[in-house]
């Protein structure tokens, strides 16, 4: 299993749209610092990201949720959160980790 982190916003890069599209099935993606706005329900990402979440884990960590002041009830259905915790096991238990920036 791969793990995928994206840590830029869907509205400055375009590093989710490439991870989606390019990820495989059963993979695990992260959104991270400003990749988190790609989680919200009603963005211009949440079509996408709620197909992918069909055949991938999608996670998003929680502490850059709060610092950014998004609720988790606006989140797409499918995204679970981690603390940084979650987010260390992810990595540990991938066999790679892809950096999308």
């Amino acid at each position: 299993m791969m793990l995928h982190t994206v840590n830029k916003s869907p509205f400055e890069k375009d590093s989710l749209k490439s991870c989606l599209r390019l990820s495989k099935e059963k993979s695990s993606i992260l959104m991270i610092e400003d990749g988190v706005y790609g989680a919200i329900r009603g963005a211009s990402t949440e079509r996408s990201v709620a197909e992918a979440a069909k055949t991938r884990s999608i996670y998003a960590l929680g502490p850059d949720l709060k610092a950014r002041g998004i609720d988790l009830e606006k989140l797409v259905d499918g995204i679970t959160v981690v603390d940084y915790d979650g987010f260390v096991k992810l990595a540990v238990e991938s066999s790679k980790v892809q950096s999308w920036m």
